[in-house]
């Protein structure tokens, strides 16, 4: 222990004199937290709408104005040939195109059928998708009230009808940012934890000290612990910091434990933080570990469930995600923070994750060369 002792002490004065590790542990995650949660959204809004209005009748100004006041579409062009208006996609000016042909409003009142032509800007394969949902569904909406005005009111209702009533549990109100904070705040934790860590190892390399501490009497276990724990302790700062951001800066309080949380978030750390020594040891150069980590690092954020739902993902995938330990802390923080899930829920990843921490860090003390 007093081995160990002297060993914290010389990292902890390390890292204190190092003011850009300070700045990368205190700063830079606040700014991330409060700036990424509001740009990485699933809301699409102002989508780019041209208009083809050959009719130039009351249903389809009607339509029109229902379109353009749902919320969701941005008129960029109002014109008169479809050559025009595909013109516009063409140079990205608009992402959806509607044509309403000639004899709109007359063919709808005689013979209570008509059809409108929609081309969609598939580029963006996401933006197109959702704006086609969203014209369809305003379109149905004026469709039906249209069949209010033309049926006789009474045999009109007595038809049969469903009545849906939806309740959405665990984010009644459908915000965003109650989905997004917790993963966003598991990447943070898991980048700044990993990459300070795969940095230490390699850098007493390039300065020389490593040749003072290997003839030295200090134990391979020893040194290691030594470099673990201090940003064990910075990665709870973090953590810490990223909980007071989302509670002030988005009203996000945990429904479940936050000593529960903690928890995983302890067990979890080793994991990183060993993963990020394993790195060091295999390297020679910061430049080195710094790229390993990057590849690891995409790999874990693009395949961890942020984004794209796992059980969307092919089946190759999804056996991949099973080695990838920010799957289960993003899984993990939205099950405390929005159900209130307590151990029993949690403890089949826990499980998970204590075995990547036995494993990472066993391979990190074995593989660490020291000579004395």
């Amino acid at each position: 222990m007093r081995t160990i002792r002297f060993l914290l002490q010389k990292e902890f004065r390390q890292i204190f004199r190092n003011r850009s590790i300070l700045v990368m542990v205190l700063v830079m995650p606040v700014m991330q937290l409060f700036i990424l949660p509001l740009a990485a959204n699933y809301e699409v809004k102002n989508i780019n709408l041209a208009i083809i209005d050959n009719d130039h009748s009351s249903y389809s100004q009607k339509l029109i104005s229902k379109i353009t006041a749902s919320g969701y579409f941005r008129l960029t062009g109002y014109v008169f040939s479809y050559k025009e208006a595909l013109h516009l996609i063409e140079e990205d000016k608009a992402d959806l195109l509607l044509e309403i042909p000639h004899g709109f409003e007359k063919n709808l009142v005689k013979d209570n059928h008509e059809q409108l032509f929609v081309a969609v800007n598939a580029i963006n394969g996401t933006k197109a998708n959702l704006g086609g949902v969203y014209l369809s569904s305003v379109i149905r909406d004026e469709n039906n009230e249209i069949r209010l005005q033309l049926v006789e009111p009474a045999r009109f209702q007595a038809q049969p009808g469903v009545e849906i009533t939806t309740s959405n549990w665990f984010n009644p109100y459908l915000d965003y940012h109650l989905f997004m904070v917790p993963g966003i705040l598991a990447v943070l934790v898991t980048m700044i934890g990993g990459f300070l860590t795969a940095l230490n190892i390699v850098k007493e390399k390039e300065v020389g000290t490593i040749e003072q501490i290997n003839v030295t009497p200090i134990k391979k276990h020893h040194f290691i612990l030594g470099k673990l724990i201090p940003f064990w302790v910075l990665g709870n700062v973090v953590f810490t910091l990223g909980l007071v951001v989302a509670r002030l800066a988005y009203g996000i309080m945990p429904a479940g434990s936050i000593l529960l949380l903690y928890g995983f978030v302890w067990v979890y750390l080793l994991a990183v933080l060993g993963f990020g020594l394993l790195v060091s040891t295999y390297c020679d150069t910061q430049q080195q570990a710094m790229f390993i980590m990057f590849f690891f690092i995409m790999i874990f954020i693009l395949m961890g469930g942020l984004f794209t739902p796992i059980d969307s993902m092919p089946d190759w995938a999804q056996v991949v995600t099973r080695f990838n330990p920010v799957s289960y802390l993003i899984d993990v923080m939205r099950m405390i923070v929005l159900k209130g899930s307590g151990i029993r829920d949690v403890l089949p990843r826990l499980g998970v994750i204590l075995l990547f921490a036995l494993v990472l860090n066993t391979w990190a003390v074995l593989n660490y060369r020291k000579t004395s």
